[in-house]
């Protein structure tokens, strides 16, 4: 199931939801699915993204970064079809915490329409 997952995720232009993935195979087991998901995201092959129109998304990660909180990309979330993109190339700005505070993840999501829905 983890060489499924790992295929349909590699074939994907856009971050994907579990019932996107969920819909790409015809008898798979939602929980099956979900522990496969989080397993990569441990192994940091994949990164979540919580875009706010939903179910949390998740896209591979590039060979390049290795989905660290110093790797942070911006993400774009298209309004019209509702699709989101990694953007890999716009880092997430520095952020300066307070004394005593530390930083565990950062969710930066831009939205607008995408070079498809224009």
């Amino acid at each position: 199931m983890r060489e499924l997952v790992l295929e349909v995720l590699t074939q994907q232009k856009t971050a994907i939801s579990l019932p996107e993935l969920e819909q790409q195979f015809e008898k798979a087991d939602k929980a099956t699915l979900y522990r496969t998901l989080k397993t990569f995201e441990e192994r940091k092959l994949i990164h979540s993204i919580d875009d706010g129109s939903g179910p949390v998304k998740y896209a591979l990660c590039l060979e390049e970064c290795c989905c660290s909180i110093e790797d942070l990309h911006v993400h774009f979330r298209c309004t019209s079809c509702n699709k989101t993109y990694c953007l890999h190339e716009i880092p997430v700005p520095a952020i300066t915490l307070p004394k005593d505070f530390s930083l565990e993840s950062v969710n930066m999501v831009v939205q607008g329409v995408c070079a498809n829905c224009r």
